[in-house]
């Protein structure tokens, strides 16, 4: 069975967004190579992104379709290029179609079609946001790998992926130059 894998950032205060979705500090730090290599190789074991409907629609695809198509000498050109490529499951109870590259969209209960693309062949799942899809798979308890950057700024207050008590099971933590951890859990 394939695995579900969240990648999020969250800063030292545990937020995953500023108040109104902001993530402007997720960067304040600087990049890092191996960090970004790290996010690289996450992506690279999975062959299905799931996404909230909110995420899917504030410019992602287009960005990474802009990072894989226009920026041949930049960083994070390679991660860029995964994205696009990936086949995307976008989540949403209203919409019906999200422009992109390999995009489908999934209207039907969200416990049951993330159980049903976890039975089906192929490398793991990865999912990235928004905070709202997150927060429904960690309740539901669908999350298999938590994958946590956790930045070095505190921004006071915001949006959090966990709306109840959650424990967790540190199987490893790197620390990277710019200052970023992450850590990874399993659901105990």
């Amino acid at each position: 069975m394939r695995k579900l894998k969240l990648q999020i950032q969250i800063s030292i205060d545990g937020f995953a967004a500023g108040p109104n979705g902001e993530n402007d500090w997720v960067f304040l730090s600087g990049g890092d190579e191996a960090g970004l290599q790290k996010i690289v190789d996450l992506a690279d074991s999975s062959d299905t992104l799931l996404l909230g409907s909110k995420l899917a629609k504030s410019g992602f695809m287009e960005h990474w379709k802009n990072v894989a198509d226009n920026q041949p000498d930049g960083p994070q050109r390679t991660l860029g290029q995964l994205i696009v490529n990936m086949r995307k499951v976008v989540f949403s109870s209203t919409e019906t179609a999200v422009n992109g590259d390999n995009v489908e969209v999934e209207n039907g209960d969200l416990a049951t079609a993330v159980q049903a693309l976890k039975n089906q062949p192929g490398k793991d799942i990865l999912v990235y946001g928004g905070i709202d899809f997150v927060s429904s798979l960690i309740s539901l308890n669908l999350i298999d790998e938590y994958f946590i950057f956790t930045c070095p700024v505190a921004i006071g207050s915001g949006l959090s992926i966990f709306k109840e008590r959650k424990i967790l099971k540190l199987e490893s933590s790197t620390a990277y130059n710019n200052g970023k951890v992450l850590n990874k859990y399993l659901p105990v």
